[in-house]
């Protein structure tokens, strides 16, 4: 992997939360918590945020769903101080450069994530996955721990995980369609009224829907579509079979790659059977977050600290 120049150097943002400091150009409010960095990759410019940049310990990458950015791990951020933690704004989010081509692959964005790392000087990460990018945080997986001499990944943590539709091309061509359909008649501003809805559960607060749709804001039409092609084109069970046996340990031994699936109760958009499913084929512990919807992380954030919390001793101790 070729050495990429970084970019500019971390910017304090000013500002205590959300609704409060004004906002940034990927849709969230400014806090003190995050720092923000940007790097030159070789498609372009990536944008994330870092909580306790020179925090010790292992950090963890934070990846967003497809109606998300980075600033959606607000509360978590909030949930785990002291910890380093990394939410970038994917490809085409925000003021991150999109892939090249119209429908890059989940390979696409794991090497952008990997050479992401590799820039951070990062030789481990604990990755954690949201919806979408669940997907990508399974491909960025699969990429890393096929080259041992580049950063490794130190657990897998997938929030609400999104599977994808690749096995069934009739059902991908249907929601390729209705999604960008949807993208045409609302536009980025009307997806960023309505998508709370749906990723909410009825326990949701005022203020929590309005920071999905403040996040939201940060869509771009382009970095959309192209997430709606990797939503479609995408089997998040094939990008994991390269690595099963190391989500499992052999004959009582601590697997080498310790992974967790979780998901809200009330969870519409990745129902809770489903991603009991998911983590029975490889085995993988499940947990259920009671009265959380699909933005798991926004109204259980706590909960979702405590099994990153976990996820770390293991390895922190091992």
């Amino acid at each position: 992997m070729n050495k990429l120049r970084a970019g500019l150097a971390p910017s304090p943002f000013k500002g205590e939360g959300w609704g409060e400091g004004g906002t940034d150009s990927g849709g969230g409010s400014l806090s003190k918590t995050w720092t923000e960095r940007r790097l030159a990759l070789a498609h372009g410019t990536l944008v994330l945020r870092q909580a306790a940049p020179d925090a010790p310990g292992l950090p963890v990458l934070l990846l967003h769903g497809i109606s998300s950015g980075a600033g959606s791990w607000h509360a978590l951020a909030s949930a785990l101080p002291g910890r380093r933690l990394l939410a970038w704004d994917a490809p085409g989010y925000g003021q991150s450069a999109p892939l090249p081509g119209h429908a890059p692959s989940a390979d696409r964005y794991a090497e952008a994530a990997a050479l992401m790392l590799y820039e951070l000087g990062l030789r481990q990460a604990l990755l954690v996955g949201h919806s979408l990018g669940a997907i990508v945080a399974t491909a960025l997986a699969a990429r890393l721990l096929a080259n041992a001499d580049g950063p490794q990944p130190a657990g897998l943590l997938l929030l609400s995980p999104a599977v994808g539709y690749a096995s069934d091309p009739t059902r991908a061509a249907q929601v390729r369609a209705e999604r960008l359909q949807g993208l045409a008649d609302l536009g980025v501003a009307g997806l960023a009224q309505t998508v709370s809805r749906r990723l909410l559960s009825a326990q949701a607060s005022p203020a929590q829907h309005a920071q999905i749709a403040q996040v939201a804001q940060g869509l771009t039409a382009l970095g959309y579509a192209q997430a709606v092609h990797l939503l479609s084109s995408s089997d998040l069970p094939s990008l994991a079979a390269p690595f099963q046996q190391s989500l499992v340990g052999q004959d009582g031994a601590q697997p080498r790659l310790p992974a967790r699936v979780a998901c809200g109760s009330d969870d519409i958009v990745t129902p809770p059977a489903a991603c009991a499913a998911l983590a029975s084929r490889p085995g993988l512990p499940f947990t259920l977050l009671p009265g959380a919807g699909h933005a798991c992380a926004v109204q259980q954030p706590q909960a979702v600290a405590a099994l990153i919390a976990a996820l770390l001793m293991n390895h922190e101790t091992a």
